[in-house]
């Protein structure tokens, strides 16, 4: 089935080789090849960067959704895959104005008084015009590419049988690329569906209005014209202004953009589970006085309210520079059936964060430590949840741009307080008297349940009744390896017998018939000996 599919796009292999080989990478001759490698030796981060813009949208795309995931590429590849956007010239005017026509079914002309016909952005998905309403408001089109949906079908569909040959290798099984993929092919999926963006645009503009950590009036998203919006085609509000970074920012204080960036983005974080996952620099735009805009949705991270808790308590962990609290907490979010060693994993935590523990928090590089958590889990086979990895991604952009704004910011003192804020919040609740009382009661219930409860618990012991049921972890590995043990003692010793049984028969008889026996009970040692021989060579250690 997975050849069948791959045989389909024999025209797009053949590209996707001649690319890959132009850039000098022989990684895939070693994977045809099948050559056996715990991890694929993926060629320089630049290299990589460079193959996936040449192939076109679609992979820059996936760059883009690997630069998501710290848990699964070393930080250089990471920095690499943020920087990607496609380089691609904008459509000629006539194929988008076709796409716009399709989509509003109504004269342009009754719609908008203008139309600029230059692209004021173009991106691998989409271009965007500046256009006035009738109603004399002035608006952004973001619209479509041209027959996008028939490159993202055959190279969707290409990504996910490529995915299941690696899923052979050791390091696709543990990276899960077959589910990677799968994720991959939905994100890309809803991203053509610009009311997904839209929707998007106006949740996380409600979660940011009327923040108590903020001015929300300093950060503006940008209003959504619905009746214009299609999935082809997404209306909004036109933003009067210019990059963050590149705009001349002399009547506000960079400190202060800084902090408001900060809280905004921990509260969409820690509080509302519902974030920005690119705030790269081209995304946020300053409008004057301080005011900046969020822009482009189109990639939004979730988290549930437990990873939220288990993020809280492991941002702290980290800034304590406490490994065992940090172990503890990663694998909470590990998935229960991976077996996984807590004492190992401390340890690695101890060596990575003992580089740190001479540093102020003011000289602490949060992000990078952030990384560096995420890629010893890695190395410890724990799958960390995938928006954990746009979470990671976030910060770091958020710290990246922070940093250029003011050198001296330092994102543990920033978060510390609002940190703070959470705990106490979650501690005594938004009303601090029901909650008094409800442990109150609490506490009244329990003092009442209590000696009953110690009665009835001594009374089973005493009886004899009360059965103890006890659960050991990381026991399993040691019961399989004595079970293993056992095993292939026992089956020498068998071995053994019959040599020494045939041994003993040939020495004390020279009658044919008995004489065949103990050569047939040689044969039978010989061969269940290197059985055993092999088995212990193919396990790949001389273990029991």
């Amino acid at each position: 089935m997975v050849f069948a599919r791959l045989a389909q796009s024999g025209a797009r292999q053949a590209e996707i080789l001649e690319v890959v080989l132009r850039h000098g990478w022989d990684y895939m001759r070693r994977l045809l090849s099948f050559g056996k490698a715990g991890e694929p030796q993926l060629p320089p981060p630049m290299v990589l960067r460079n193959i996936l813009v040449d192939l076109g949208p679609v992979y820059v795309k996936l760059g883009q959704l690997l630069s998501t995931r710290p848990d699964l590429l070393p930080r250089d590849y990471i920095e690499a895959l943020s920087t990607l956007q496609a380089n691609v010239p904008p459509v000629p005017w006539s194929g988008v104005e076709m796409v716009l026509r399709q989509q509003l079914r109504q004269p342009l002309e009754q719609v908008f008084n203008s139309i600029e016909t230059e692209s004021v952005a173009a991106g691998s998905i989409a271009q965007t015009h500046r256009a006035c309403l009738s109603s004399g408001e002035w608006v952004a089109l973001k619209i479509q590419r041209p027959g996008l949906e028939a490159v993202v079908e055959r190279d969707t569909r290409l990504i996910r049988s490529i995915a299941e040959l690696v899923a052979q290798t050791e390091f696709g099984k543990l990276a899960d690329v077959v589910s990677l993929a799968d994720e991959f092919c939905r994100a890309i999926q809803a991203e053509l569906d610009f009311t997904q963006e839209a929707h998007h645009t106006d949740q996380l503009r409600q979660h940011l209005q009327g923040s108590r950590w903020f001015d929300s009036a300093q950060l503006v998203v940008p209003q959504i014209h619905w009746p214009l919006t299609t999935p082809k085609v997404l209306a909004m509000e036109w933003i009067d202004g210019q990059p963050l970074l590149e705009a001349d920012r002399s009547d506000a204080d960079p400190k202060k953009i800084a902090r408001m960036l900060t809280r905004a983005f921990f509260q969409q974080i820690c509080i509302d589970g519902y974030f920005h996952a690119d705030p790269h620099p081209g995304n946020l735009f300053y409008l004057g006085s301080g005011r900046v805009a969020l822009l482009d949705c189109g990639m939004i991270g979730r988290l549930d309210p437990r990873t939220q808790q288990i993020l809280l308590e492991m941002i702290l962990a980290i800034v304590s520079l406490d490994a065992q609290r940090c172990a503890e907490l990663t694998l909470d979010l590990a998935p229960p059936e991976q077996p996984v060693s807590l004492a190992q994993l401390q340890n690695d935590y101890e060596r990575l964060l003992r580089q740190y523990y001479t540093l102020s928090v003011s000289e602490l590089d949060f992000s990078q430590l952030f990384y560096e958590v995420l890629q010893a889990a890695r190395r410890n086979h724990i799958r960390i949840p995938g928006n954990l990895g746009l979470c990671a991604k976030a910060l770091a952009n958020l710290e990246g741009i922070a940093r250029q704004l003011t050198p001296d910011y330092n994102l543990p003192e920033q978060i510390r307080p609002l940190m703070a804020d959470v705990f106490r919040a979650q501690l005594v609740g938004e009303a601090p008297l029901p909650s008094l009382l409800r442990t109150a009661l609490d506490l009244k219930n329990l003092s009442l349940q209590s000696p009953r409860q110690l009665e009835l618990l001594l009374s089973r012991i005493t009886s004899e009744t009360q059965r103890w049921n006890l659960s050991l972890r990381e026991l399993e590995g040691i019961r399989s390896s004595l079970d293993n043990s056992a095993n292939r003692l026992s089956y020498s010793i068998v071995v053994g017998s019959l040599i020494i049984g045939a041994a003993i028969i040939s020495a004390q008889t020279q009658r044919f018939q008995v004489f065949g026996l103990s050569e047939l009970l040689f044969a039978v040692a010989s061969v269940l000996g290197l059985w055993l021989i092999i088995s212990i060579l193919r396990s790949g250690r001389l273990r029991g």
